[in-house]
């Protein structure tokens, strides 16, 4: 089976559209970086080094420090695809970021984006 194409693309590519997403609804870079820390266990220093490598989406969750164990309660619709049906490991992580970003980009608290 091959892989989807997102797997191959680099992260860093992809990031400031979500920090678009997040600024056009009147929300941080920072409140971003969070939930990219709480979801994979990057620091900060890790994510700007990820940043300016040629990382892929792959790679990034495939190495990700520590994958937070409350991700599984990440629940909904995303794509439009149920992301508890997702049965791809890696589909499945680039997933809950999406549907963390757009929490955050509708004004949810972030206690509750962080599953707290």
């Amino acid at each position: 089976m091959t892989k989807h194409k997102i797997y191959a693309m680099r992260f860093a590519s992809v990031y400031p559209h979500y920090i678009n997403k997040a600024e056009r609804k009147g929300r941080t870079k920072e409140e971003v970086d969070t939930i990219i820390s709480w979801l994979t266990g990057y620091s900060s220093e890790e994510l700007d080094d990820i940043l300016k490598n040629e990382i892929d989406f792959e790679t990034f969750f495939n190495k990700a420090p520590e994958l937070n164990p409350s991700r599984g309660l990440i629940k909904g619709v995303i794509c439009g695809v149920r992301i508890e049906e997702i049965e791809e490991d890696t589909m499945r992580e680039i997933r809950y970021l999406d549907k963390l970003i757009d929490e955050l980009a509708k004004g949810k608290k972030m206690d509750k984006i962080l599953r707290k």
